[in-house]
């Protein structure tokens, strides 16, 4: 998974006002529940030490994503009266949460675009007789996104009308077309539904490249939901799915660390390799912040973290602070243009839960 969208959150140093709320609009009075709730939020960041103009610029942000439909949430963050960042989430949180801190609280954020799956959706509409020597029209409409977070910010789309007697025809540039449309996304899958005929003619027309991705999918496939094309569906195909670019990463670190090669097993010799810029891509056995939360030693500076205070004070950084784990690595891995993988205990066991893939090595390296 790469970070590259938490970018903005690290431009400027803190401290940050990270919120996370509700702001589904699926409810009775949804305004008013959204105001509620953020009344309670600005009060509890009141109470942190935020200044009153930080509180303004959040509340103009707050629920003004009165576009997105269903059930979903917002993240935003502000930093010295200025608007940092301002992420739409799949699912509601859990808890509503506001935290006012040295470093911005990404982990809520990061984790509802887990697993992170490149896509396509194909929908094929046409309700006449299984022919094309018949009258009527066959439409298609193609979605490209990036799986979950496309729940609530879907990719481009393609719309297509066509008559049923060229529908054959039709579907040889199509064909090309998807496929042109799939490759620009980098898409692991093309997931498929509609009617039945019109979808096997089109299927048989596809380039081989992308038929060996179809899924196809049954149930309702309604187009105008202003959500992801074939929602539902897609969470019953990629769930408990890795992204096939995180699947090639996890591949790769098996087979260094079967020889020995330019990898780190452990936290403590993956701190270091953090220090150092080393890390390429960080494998962790749970999403960070899952189970106890753990404490590292930071600076002012990304790559300044370690696990203890004198450690932290032997490289000459004055006045370090303890941080959450998950707050210090984010902010090491996006500084650093790492990459981050989750990756089930029982595909790969890693020495405390953490690893990571190097860029290099040197006999500064810890093993």
């Amino acid at each position: 998974m790469r970070l590259s969208f938490l970018e903005p959150l690290y431009a400027e140093p803190g401290p940050f006002a990270s919120v996370y709320l509700d702001t589904s609009r699926n409810v009775e009075h949804p305004e008013r529940a959204i105001a509620l709730r953020w009344g309670r939020l600005r009060a509890s960041l009141s109470r942190q030490g935020s200044e009153r103009a930080l509180l303004n610029v959040l509340e103009e942000v707050v629920g003004a994503d009165t576009e997105v439909p269903g059930a979903h949430g917002q993240a935003v963050f502000a930093a010295h009266g200025t608007l940092v960042l301002d992420g739409e989430l799949p699912t509601p949180p859990e808890h509503d949460s506001a935290r006012y801190s040295t470093l911005p609280d990404a982990l809520p954020l990061l984790t509802q675009h887990l697993p992170e799956i490149p896509y396509m959706a194909v929908v094929v509409h046409y309700g006449g007789l299984p022919t094309a020597e018949t009258h009527g029209w066959v439409t298609l409409e193609a979605e490209t996104g990036t799986w979950p977070a496309s729940t609530v910010t879907p990719g481009e789309r393609l719309h297509r009308r066509v008559a049923v007697a060229t529908w054959h025809r039709a579907c040889l540039r199509l064909g090309h077309r998807l496929d042109e449309q799939a490759r620009r996304a980098h898409a692991d899958a093309v997931v498929v539904g509609g009617d039945e005929w019109a979808c096997n003619v089109l299927l048989r027309r596809l380039p081989h490249t992308l038929r060996d991705k179809v899924v196809r999918v049954g149930g309702r496939t309604p187009t105008d939901t202003g959500r992801a094309l074939l929602e539902p569906q897609l969470h019953g195909v990629f769930h408990g799915r890795m992204a096939a670019h995180d699947r090639e990463l996890v591949d790769t670190f098996i087979g260094r660390r079967a020889l020995d090669g330019p990898v780190t097993d452990g936290p403590a010799a993956t701190v270091a390799a953090l220090q150092r810029g080393q890390v390429a891509a960080l494998l962790l056995n749970r999403p960070p912040g899952a189970g106890p939360t753990l404490r590292l030693w930071t600076g002012s500076q990304p790559t300044q973290l370690a696990l203890t205070e004198a450690e932290l004070m032997s490289f000459g950084v004055r006045a370090p602070r303890e941080e959450r784990a998950d707050e210090a690595l984010v902010r090491a891995l996006v500084g650093t243009g790492a990459e981050l993988v989750v990756v089930p205990e029982g595909e790969l066991r890693l020495h405390e839960g953490v690893g990571a893939l190097l860029r290099y090595t040197d006999p500064g390296t810890r093993s």
